[in-house]
């Protein structure tokens, strides 16, 4: 019983964060408006949680092409997911093994764990190059209590990079198809 209650109170952040941001969008949509520099750090903020696995990433050439600057969707793009990445490290560091090892999976620790012993920084800019699986290495890394300023240096590195590079080849695409 006592998982149960576990489960649910770790899935009501999720089920909160899911309706605020519909709602948000919504109105948007409904008012007939083009999508907001808030509604992009909103959707990107919660897409970084690990409980919220989203690919947030394909946010920055819809919101490019709605006209928006590709440097402030970089600034707010990696501000928002170190946000994120620093809840889920934070998560890591208080919730107990037994709760976190049910939500990820024995076996997703595990191979995380091992990068983060093997690669240590270098794994935590690796997975922040790519969509999805930076939000549970920030968890892990807080589990195994990795350095946080470590942690957070590798990540706005590699965070920086990947914007950087979507919103370069966004502009590059836009250049050949103009």
């Amino acid at each position: 019983m006592k998982k149960h209650i576990v489960r649910a109170l770790l899935a009501l952040p999720a089920v909160i964060a899911i309706v605020f941001v519909s709602y948000w969008l919504g109105q948007e949509i409904v008012a007939g408006r083009s999508p907001s520099l808030s509604s992009f750090a909103l959707i990107h903020f919660a897409g970084y949680l690990f409980f919220l696995l989203m690919p947030v990433e394909a946010l920055v050439p819809i919101y490019q092409a709605e006209g928006h600057a590709g440097a402030i969707l970089i600034v707010i793009a990696v501000s928002t997911a170190i946000a994120g990445e620093v809840i889920d490290y934070c998560i890591g560091r208080v919730v107990s093994h037994r709760v976190i090892h049910d939500l990820i999976g024995e076996e997703s620790y595990t191979r995380f764990k091992g990068r983060i012993k093997k690669w240590g920084g270098w794994a935590i800019l690796f997975f922040n190059l790519f969509p999805l699986s930076s939000s549970v290495l920030s968890l892990v890394a807080g589990m195994m209590r990795y350095s946080a300023r470590r942690a957070l240096l590798y990540s706005v590195a590699g965070l920086t990079l990947k914007y950087f590079t979507i919103v370069y080849l966004f502009n590059l695409a836009s250049s050949w198809m103009a």
